[in-house]
């Protein structure tokens, strides 16, 4: 039974995505994607994850998805980039793609060629995790929270007010 909520589960999440991808409104974007994410959180659950499953639903669904609706609401989209930024847009979505690609090879590899690397010990539960977290994987949560705090300003700064040119 649990393989079929698998594949119900597994078929929404990429529906939406796929509908993300094809949709042209912004706002509805923004709704496959909340969509795709608590189908995620449901995958989650069911690979016996209760915490990722809750995060996953709790903090992409809700609380980065009212961010998304925010930017989306402030942010004009309908007058388009202009010919020289396109070209630079361009290049760093090629660049971006490519390095993208790099992440799924070695993904990849690592999935059918297991080697010795193991999964940390203790993350099973909050408390491990949070152990974890603050022992062993210390410097990439700091640098994950300087991130989100580089894209807070930068939702500030595109939310300010602009002088009339």
């Amino acid at each position: 039974m649990a393989w079929v909520i698998f594949v119900l589960l597994s078929l929404l999440c990429v529906g939406s995505v796929v509908a993300m991808i094809i949709s042209r409104n912004q706002a509805y974007n923004a709704l496959f994607l909340v969509l795709s994410f608590a189908s995620l959180g449901g995958i989650f659950g069911l690979l016996d994850a209760p915490f990722v499953a809750v995060v996953q639903v709790i903090i992409y669904a809700g609380a980065i998805m009212v961010l998304f609706l925010f930017a989306i609401m402030t942010v004009d989209l309908k007058e388009g980039l202009p010919p020289e930024r396109k070209k630079v847009v361009h290049g760093i979505s090629a660049v971006l793609g490519a390095v993208l690609f790099a992440e799924l090879l070695i993904v990849a590899r690592r999935a059918f060629f297991p080697g010795a690397v193991a999964a940390p010990a203790g993350g099973a539960n909050p408390a491990g995790l949070g152990r974890l977290l603050f022992t062993d994987y210390l410097y990439p949560f700091e640098l994950t929270s300087l991130l989100l705090i580089a894209a807070l300003v930068g939702a500030l700064t595109l939310a300010g007010k602009r002088e009339p040119s």
